[in-house]
């Protein structure tokens, strides 16, 4: 999906240099110089994202972003101030806008946000669909398919925890399928007829996170109209899956686990204590106990989550389950568009000669950016330039187990992917001439993985 961005900011020049950028970034980006220019744009396209100057000619930047709310339900906005207009803008991230800048930003750093944006958007969207779907009858249960020992481990686990209300705590590489095994978990459960909802702790700012989470009274703060509920009180019955829960502050991660002990809480600006009946999942693709020991998880938290502890391997360790996989993500690509797809062999063998950075996340990343390649439905060699041009002599034949075959060099598969992992990286990274945010979605990884693959690969001192 395409995310469309609107620019509102009456220096032309400016506008002009944002629009210009951002498109060739891959988003789809308009301009306007007014408040009243960009609600006539509303009419042809609502915005996924708005970046918007809080000091316009005529309407202000803050009654466009209320208008736009009216449109349409979860428009994303940046703001942008000068020095004088500091405290609306932090008024308006109260209010619900995703972050604030004070002019001149950086573009690099602008961008990382509209990509977390991107991704609280895309977020609300599938738990709407989600939603839509359960009360269709029509969702299909996920699947976690593959033969390898790890796999079926995970299998094993979803359900076995299933059945009972006990917090989960996910843990694994970025893209390898943590979401997938928390919807796996909830259609398991006997809140499957009740809500699924999500939210990703990393794609928020803290002030956000803490209303997004317990929600918000009227005249908590400036801006704040009328009541909200919090994501706690939405999934009330049902399961909350708590995304990149590493990256919470500790003043939320306390009022977080008084909620897990007891199911208590507050909104903001509100004294009455509430109460929420959730099972909650949480995932990380950090390693949690390493965060306790450096002071920056709660250690009591940690135990309360990891009551059930899962780990998703990354697709690596288990290069055989690759036409499981594709199978499933086909099926996926096929129940949502409705076109259905085959991979011919050469394609296959080049998959299994790809390290995949991101994970499941990046091959699906890829067929369906293959299918719109593709004339047909046939998925061919040539509408896959990222892997074909980043994928050496497979290491094993697709066929082959995991183990190395004899006669074949005797250091494990493992070890020699990571070398391929390492050189791809590295490839992607000089591609984009250091440009970390570029190579991190170039990588169909998040920035904040990419900086530990660096770290991991001994490649920050080369970037």
């Amino acid at each position: 999906m395409q995310l469309n961005v609107l620019v509102v900011e009456d220096n032309a020049p400016y506008r002009e240099l944002l629009v210009r950028r951002l498109g060739k970034k891959g988003l789809a980006a308009r301009g306007a110089a007014s408040a009243e220019e960009a609600l006539t744009l509303l009419d042809e396209e609502l915005p996924h994202i708005a970046i918007c100057d809080i000091s316009l000619p005529g309407m202000s930047g803050l009654e466009f972003l209320a208008q736009l709310r009216e449109r349409t339900p979860t428009p994303e906005a940046i703001v942008l101030t000068g020095q004088g207009s500091v405290a609306t803008a932090i008024e308006a991230v109260k209010s619900g806008a995703y972050h604030y800048f004070e002019k001149p930003v950086p573009f690099d750093e602008l961008f990382l946000y509209v990509q977390g944006a991107g991704e609280k958007h895309l977020i609300s969207r599938e738990n709407r669909d989600l939603k839509r779907r359960l009360e269709a009858g029509a969702e299909r249960p996920p699947a976690f398919v593959g033969n390898h020992a790890a796999v079926r481990k995970v299998r094993e686990l979803i359900a076995r925890v299933g059945g009972t209300d006990a917090p989960v705590l996910i843990e694994g590489e970025t893209g390898t399928g943590k979401d997938l095994v928390a919807r796996a978990i909830h259609f398991a459960s006997g809140r499957k007829e009740r809500g699924f909802v999500a939210i990703n702790c990393g794609a928020l700012s803290e002030t956000l996170l803490e209303s997004e989470l317990f929600g918000h009274v009227a005249g908590a703060f400036t801006g704040a109209t009328s009541e909200r509920q919090g994501v706690f009180e939405v999934a009330d019955g049902g399961t909350l899956f708590i995304d990149e829960v590493g990256e919470m502050s500790l003043e939320i991660q306390k009022k977080f686990l008084r909620l897990l002990e007891n199911g208590e809480f507050r909104r903001l600006g509100e004294s009455r204590v509430r109460r929420a009946d959730v099972r909650v999942v949480a995932a990380t693709n950090r390693v949690l106990s390493e965060a306790v020991a450096a002071g920056e998880f709660r250690e009591d938290l940690f135990y309360r989550l990891n009551v059930v502890s899962i780990r998703t391997p990354p697709l690596r360790e288990h290069p055989e389950d690759l036409p499981l996989i594709v199978d499933e993500l086909l099926e996926q690509i096929r129940l949502r568009s409705g076109r259905a797809a085959r991979v011919e062999p050469e394609a296959l063998e080049a998959f299994a000669g790809y390290a995949w950075p991101g994970n499941v996340r990046e091959l699906r990343n890829v067929l369906e950016r293959a299918l719109v390649l593709s004339p047909g439905n046939t998925i061919r060699l040539l509408d896959c330039p990222g892997v074909t041009e980043a994928a050496p002599s497979a290491p094993a034949p697709l066929s082959a187990p995991a183990s190395v075959a004899a006669g074949e060099a005797s250091e494990p598969l493992s070890e020699r992917l990571e070398d391929v992992e390492r050189a791809h990286v590295a490839r992607i990274l000089a591609d984009c001439e250091g440009n970390k945010t570029e190579a991190s979605r170039r990588l169909g990884i998040s920035l904040r993985s990419l900086y530990r693959k660096l770290d991991k690969f001994g490649l920050k001192s080369e970037s």
